[in-house]
Formats: structure tokens, C-alpha cells, sequence
């Protein structure tokens, strides 16, 4: 199974202990540097990492983020024997409940954090990801990639993703969450854990994009929500409906009252002029 640090939790809040029972501070040294440091804010470095495609060429990561859309990054290797198939997964599910599809209000991104893994691995993995997701018109937007350790450190760092090779149990240790990144590549919101909810994926997408996809009801619905991170999930934003609701109230009273007063002068005209 693989080796999970800490991984439902940034690294500044580490007051939990590990699935061992150890606390996080006194982690064993072989771990250290494993898990997710928050780092909100972060420019990823896309101009100057390439990877490879499905198909084995190399491609900028910067063509990831040429179409305006915000972009939703997981590292997870291909041969990962449980934990990164659960994130996958739930990437999948949390997807597959939104009404959105991939390349038309969002990319996404998986990078292998296994250097030694190549294309052919990444495009079975993207072919069973497609066919579990059923939707025909995401197939070219779901992107599998694979890279040198360079650019896989580079891009891990950038986001505060940290993995370790454990020679003992032959496989990595690292954290769980995916990453959504702004159009112009920062790290906007991380998403904790191995399952994700529509909503939080469809909200922290539109947030990343500053409101910029999706429709006038969801940047509404944006509005009224906002990132808890306690409950690492968004929640209503009592006072922001409220501040809505009046909002609404307001527009609704000059509506009626500018009704009223053109009638009212409509009125007094017509009765001006001797009309019946």
C-alpha cells in the first residue's frame, strides 16, 4: 500500500498523527518532506517544463494553460499500487458528477511522479479513465504525461507536493490531493484527501478562473460559497446570501417603484390631454 504521511492535512497543520499513530512531528527521517505544504499563491513554472504526451511526445507544459481555462493537476505513477488509483478515482467521480466537461471549461492534468514510467503506461491508464468516465467529449482533454525527474520535482515543488522513493516497501510515499491551478498556472485551492465532491471541484474551478467559465448562476452560486479550511470543503457563506438576498430586495424595490412611477405620470398624462 502506498505510503500516505499526514496526507488529509497542509503541512502547517500538523498537529494530527501519522495512519501509524506517530505524531507528525516525530515522523521517522525517511519520511521527512513527505506530504502537502500549502503554497496558495504559487507560479507554477510552466515555461519551463516539458513532459511527455499518451503518445510519447514531448509537449511544454504551458500548452496545458493557452486556453484561458483553469486547470486541475493530480501527481499520481501509473503503477502506484493503491493510494494513487484511489485519487484517480475520486478525481474521476467528482468529475463524472459535474455538469461540466473537460476542455471546454477545464483542463486536466495527471503527471506521473515516477520517472522510470513511460507513455505506454500513461495511455492505458488515460484509456480506462475515459472509458469509467462515459463522456466521448473529453477524451482529447484528459491529459496523462509523463517526465524526467527534473521537471517532476520542479513541478511537485512548485506546488508543495512532497514524495519520496521508500526502498523498503518498493514504492512511493506521498500525500493525498489534487491541485487547481489559474489560467495563467498559480496554485489557486488544494483539495484534500481521495474523494471530492462535484461541488467542490465545480466551485473551486470557477474560483480559480475568477468566474471567467461557467454561467451567470454559477458565479451566483460562487458568490455564496466559500472555502472552509477546517471542514476543507466549501460551505454557504451565511452573510454573502444575505448581502444577496438584500441585493436582490433592493433591485426588486426600484423595479416596483420605477413601475409605479411611470405609470403614475403615464396616467397623469393621459388625463391632461382629456383622454377617457
Amino acid at each position: 500500500m502506498s505510503l500516505l504521511i499526514n496526507a488529509f492535512s497542509p503541512a502547517s497543520s500538523r498537529a494530527a498523527t501519522t495512519p501509524q499513530g506517530v505524531p507528525a512531528t516525530q515522523k521517522p527521517a525517511a519520511l521527512e518532506g513527505v506530504g502537502i505544504t500549502e503554497k496558495l499563491g504559487a507560479q507554477v513554472p510552466v515555461s519551463e517544463l516539458t513532459f511527455r504526451d499518451e503518445t510519447g511526445a514531448t509537449v511544454p507544459f504551458a500548452n496545458f494553460f493557452k486556453s484561458g481555462k483553469p486547470v486541475l493537476l493530480s501527481l499520481a505513477y501509473y503503477q502506484c499500487p493503491t493510494l494513487c488509483g484511489f485519487i484517480l478515482n475520486g478525481m474521476l467521480e467528482g468529475v463524472k458528477g459535474m455538469n461540466w466537461v473537460p476542455g471546454q471549461q477545464f483542463e486536466v492534468v495527471n503527471v506521473s511522479i515516477d520517472a522510470k514510467e513511460d507513455h505506454v503506461l500513461a495511455s492505458s491508464k488515460k484509456q480506462s479513465f475515459l472509458d469509467a468516465l462515459g463522456k466521448k467529449d473529453a477524451n482529447p482533454n484528459f491529459h496523462f504525461l509523463t517526465g524526467t525527474t527534473e521537471n517532476i520535482q520542479k513541478l511537485a515543488d512548485s506546488v508543495g507536493f512532497g514524495f519520496k522513493w521508500n526502498e523498503a516497501q518498493r514504492e512511493f510515499a506521498h500525500g493525498a490531493g489534487i491541485f487547481v491551478l489559474t489560467p495563467e498556472g498559480k496554485l489557486s485551492r488544494i483539495l484534500y484527501g481521495i474523494q471530492y465532491r462535484p461541488s467542490d471541484l465545480k466551485l473551486s474551478l470557477l474560483e480559480a478562473s475568477d468566474g471567467k467559465v461557467g454561467t451567470i448562476l454559477d458565479r451566483i452560486i460562487l458568490f455564496c460559497y466559500q472555502y472552509d479550511p477546517q471542514l476543507r470543503q466549501y460551505s454557504m457563506a451565511i452573510f454573502r446570501v444575505v448581502r444577496l438576498a438584500a441585493a436582490g430586495m433592493i433591485l426588486f424595490l426600484v423595479i416596483y417603484l420605477g413601475l409605479f412611477w411611470f405609470r403614475q405620470r403615464a396616467s397623469v398624462k393621459h388625463s391632461s390631454t382629456g383622454g377617457g
